[in-house]
């Protein structure tokens, strides 16, 4: 029997979960996540193998989910110099790279760029080739000034081949991480080039984070397979993520709504994920997140690659209930104060898990002590706490129809078990640690992203040729062929184009092949 160790860092804790080889959860521990975060997973880890005493050359693979590198763009800190170089001469001179960023994050970063020849158009006529003479010149001038490198080109989704070109000779000439915008976000130009800057500036952090994670697994003599996971709820390989570090953010929402999947076997619902300061909602579809369709804010800055539709409100175990002319709660929290500052834990501070707990002889928060509240107070509290959940469910929502909620994360117990709007409440088995064992299921996933044209070719046959791509990349990515299965396909016609054409999204995922220890 081998086993699986599930690692999620969270900005409060940091979560263990051991799985077995069916994907039962046999051990799960809470530990709170440190400022250093090696020395965090560090803690955590012995911690979990002290619970379980599972000898470590059972465990044959690590999975780590972390906020290290959404921190990092949030916080401005531990972030690359960014050289960018956009193939679009003749066309798109006019905005230059990194307008409307802010400035305090533009200036972190110190980065140069430069617009040069290159570019295709939506059909993939070239608007002019690449100067490889005018690309040498250019990383001239960025030598000892750049430690990673974006490579942009107008419709590079339609075809890479004048980026791949391009960082062959930026590699050649500067010897630093690139990054192709094509591998990054899909058609808008300027998003896509936000998002691959995003990517290039995070490569020392994810490189920290990685060496980290190593140090740590070495100091607990585990020697397994590692794997980081993504936002869209899959795993890629440690090479991938130094290559790929901005397609973890996100992933810790995706970890919940993926663990809560496979506690509550259900494929489509909304998961409620209740932490200390926060309630996150998404959406499952088909077992794994919905993504958004909206261009997506990172750090103030409008990014267009794949994020999941995800809601944030200010509603947590420790939101702060406020007894003034009319009862408020929140949006401000206690976090990880609660332990401190709350009624239940000997604080003077009324906060929702006061409001769960008390009058209870029993309840289920550890080292608590249940405190006697008016009961008029408790049933207005509830009441508006039910208030909040319900609208931001509305929001999550397509339509007026019912539909399960599945509630998940240690801050769960502060809401009801009934609402309106939802078909049932789920509370699965080891609700509480959803975000480790989702990170532990080790699927891995192939994505298509990109525009074809249908003047030559049926709608049918392109769809067929990005699930084929899409296939293709998921076995690379150690996908066990045979368990392959479609998550979903999308057409969308793109009308403003003089000719036929379509932005065509494929996403396969399967179980990850995993040896032996």
């Amino acid at each position: 029997m081998y086993y699986r160790l599930g690692i999620d860092v969270g900005g409060t804790n940091t979560d263990c979960a051991i799985l077995d080889e069916n994907l039962h959860c046999i051990g799960k521990i809470k530990s709170p996540t440190m400022a250093d975060v090696s020395q965090g997973i560090d803690e955590a880890i012995k911690k979990i193998l002290q619970v379980t005493q599972i000898s470590t050359d059972k465990i044959n693979a690590v999975m780590l989910g972390t906020t290290h590198c959404t921190n990092a763009i949030v916080q401005r800190k531990d972030l690359s110099k960014v050289g960018i170089i956009r193939l679009a001469k003749p066309a798109t001179t006019a905005v230059a790279p990194m307008v409307g960023w802010p400035e305090d994050l533009a200036a972190k970063m110190s980065a140069q760029s430069a617009i040069v020849a290159g570019g295709y158009e939506y059909n993939g006529n070239l608007i002019a080739e690449i100067d490889e003479t005018e690309i040498r010149s250019v990383c001239q001038q960025m030598k000892g000034q750049v430690e990673a490198v974006a490579v942009v080109g107008v419709f590079s989704p339609v075809n890479k081949e004048q980026e791949i070109k391009v960082a062959a000779i930026v590699r050649e000439e500067l010897n630093v991480p690139v990054t192709l915008s094509s591998e990054i976000g899909s058609i808008g130009l300027l998003e896509r080039e936000n998002a691959s800057i995003l990517n290039a500036a995070l490569t020392q952090t994810i490189k920290q984070m990685i060496n980290g994670l190593r140090q740590a697994l070495h100091n607990n003599n585990l020697s397994a397979d590692v794997f980081i996971c993504q936002n869209d709820g899959t795993l890629m390989d440690l090479e991938k993520a130094l290559q790929y570090p901005v397609l973890t953010i996100g992933c810790g929402p995706t970890n919940s709504i993926r663990g809560a999947a496979h506690l509550s076997k259900q494929e489509n619902a909304l998961v409620v994920d209740v932490g200390g300061t926060t309630t996150d909602i998404g959406v499952l579809k088909n077992s794994f997140p919905r993504e958004s369709s909206l261009a997506t804010i990172i750090g103030g800055i409008r990014t267009n690659f794949r994020m999941p539709d995800v809601l944030s409100i200010g509603l947590g175990g420790g939101t702060i209930i406020h007894l003034e002319e009319e009862l408020r709660v929140g949006p401000d929290s206690l976090g990880y104060r609660i332990l401190e500052e709350s009624r239940s834990f000997g604080g003077t501070v009324l906060c929702a898990t006061d409001i769960a707990i008390a009058n209870q002889a029993e309840h289920p928060v550890t080292g608590a002590t249940a405190q006697t509240l008016d009961p008029e107070l408790i049933r207005r509290s509830k009441e508006k706490i039910k208030e909040l959940v319900e609208d931001a469910i509305d929001q999550m929502k397509t339509d007026s129809n019912e539909i399960p909620v599945i509630l998940v994360g240690g801050g769960s117990i502060i809401l009801p078990t009934e609402m309106n709007g939802v078909s049932e409440v789920i509370i699965p088995e080891n609700y509480d640690a959803a975000n480790a064992i989702g990170a532990a299921l080790g699927e891995v996933s192939g994505e298509v992203n990109s525009v074809y044209s249908l003047e030559d070719q049926s709608q049918e046959e392109v769809v067929a040729m990005a699930i084929k791509e899409a296939r293709e990349e998921a076995i690379a990515a150690g996908a066990i062929e045979d368990d392959l299965k479609t998550i979903f396909v999308e057409v969308i016609p793109i009308a403003y184009l003089p000719k036929q054409a379509a932005n065509i999204k494929v996403k396969v995922a399967g179980k990850l092949q995993l040896g032996t220890a």
